[in-house]
């Protein structure tokens, strides 16, 4: 039976490259290269938004929060097999002021929104695959906008482990699998995008058979 994955996410999930800022074909997204490697047994779904925050509503882009939007995501894709969870980063803004602690509870909130869903396979809910997002590369244009992010960042996989353990929840630390590019400080080169995705493809299948 065909294996639904739901990859809920920011621009790295929509694919933003950080030197044309446009976005990769779909075979250069991790995305793409995920569906490849996992092969026609499987559905990988993309549901990227470049600036989606956890929780927070973003006071100058509108439908950027993450939690507004999720779970109507994930009834219209039912049943889900997995969901693979990839926020946090433009929590980092200097908008939100928040520290990393808050922004991993934010990640909480939405891992909850998805254990008490019933979106999975025979009413249940869906498995999830929570990731830590990698730290922030050099930043340039985004300097301003994300001032005091990058210290930020260097905390965040703590915090979200500490939520994942408490919660049961796997969580993958991306920055043991990729580094974000220097060119813009956010977003992966297209190399970045293929590590991912082939370590993700050795995990998913055991993820979801079991």
């Amino acid at each position: 039976m065909l294996k639904t994955i739901v990859c809920y996410g920011d621009s790295n999930t929509w694919g933003s490259d950080p030197a044309h800022h446009c976005r990769y074909p779909r075979d250069i997204r991790w995305t793409g290269i995920l569906q490849r490697l996992l092969g026609d047994d499987y559905y990988v779904i993309e549901e990227g938004n470049c600036g989606r925050t956890t929780v927070w509503d973003d006071p100058v882009e509108v439908d950027k929060n993450g939690k507004t939007y999720l779970n109507p995501c994930l009834v219209s894709h039912n049943p889900i097999d997995l969901v693979i969870l990839m926020l946090g980063t433009n929590d980092l803004k200097m908008r939100y002021s928040v520290p990393p602690s808050d922004i991993a509870r934010g990640i909480g909130v939405l891992i909850k929104v998805i254990l008490n869903s019933e979106t999975g396979v025979n009413g249940k809910a869906p498995k999830l695959l929570v990731i830590a997002p990698p730290k922030l590369g050099k930043l340039t244009e985004y300097a301003e906008m994300f001032a005091g992010g990058t210290e930020k960042s260097q905390d965040l996989a703590k915090y979200y482990r500490k939520i994942t353990d408490e919660l049961g929840v796997t969580l993958i630390d991306a920055n043991e699998i990729v580094t974000t590019s220097d060119l813009d400080g956010l977003h992966w080169e297209a190399r970045e995008h293929e590590k991912f995705a082939k370590k993700l493809a050795e995990i998913i299948p055991r993820m979801v058979i079991a």
